[in-house]
């Protein structure tokens, strides 16, 4: 009898700290990444000084979507993102811009991304656009001005369709809409510090 109470007892302990580690997890999720003290904010509108290897001979708007291997908050977006690429892909150039202090190959970030689109290394195009964190999204219409910069979903997961923050801004530069009006969590960073993930 002993026994099975100090079992049961023991069990209750382990999916109990299971638990704690999810849901801490989770809160850390929640948190804002600390804003750089020397961050310079990068207002919608504002021309990004676009090399030739980013340049759309073809006329397409161009979705930077930033990114680090180390990063859980990647990780969680890999599908979501996959998603997008497969449904724009048409309309819109995708690049990936990784933010890594980490040496990795083109071909390493494709695989990682599920995804043959161009990788760039560049790691200045975060400070253009504004992006201090990953994963984040930056799109650049036609005339190089930048549309949206900010987060993909407001789900941990990018599972709430209410909050695809990316998709809605892309639905909208390709309907030659105004940005919506997404909201404080849309814009405010969340995810990994860079180039170091931290978070």
């Amino acid at each position: 009898m002993i026994r099975i109470a100090l079992v049961t007892a023991w069990l209750t302990f382990l999916l109990s700290m299971v638990g704690a580690l999810f849901w801490y997890h989770d809160w850390v999720y929640q948190l804002p990444t600390p804003v750089p003290r020397n961050y310079v904010p990068v207002a919608t509108g504002t021309k990004i000084n676009l090399d030739q290897k980013l340049s759309n001979p073809d006329g397409k708007p161009l979705l930077l979507h930033f990114y680090n291997p180390d990063c859980p908050c990647s990780r969680f977006n890999k599908s979501h993102f996959q998603s997008l690429v497969r449904a724009f892909s048409d309309d819109v150039k995708f690049m990936v811009v990784v933010l890594s202090d980490k040496k990795f190959s083109v071909d390493d970030i494709q695989d990682k991304i599920g995804a043959e689109i161009p990788v760039s290394f560049d790691q200045s195009l975060a400070t253009q656009c504004g992006v201090y964190s990953t994963p984040q999204a930056a799109l650049i219409d036609t005339d190089h001005k930048l549309y949206y910069r900010g987060n993909y979903n407001a789900s941990r997961y990018c599972t709430d369709e209410n909050t695809a923050y990316a998709k809605i801004a892309l639905e909208g530069l390709l309907q030659k809409e105004s940005l919506p009006i997404l909201g404080r969590k849309a814009l405010t960073s969340y995810g990994c510090t860079m180039p170091v993930c931290k978070n």
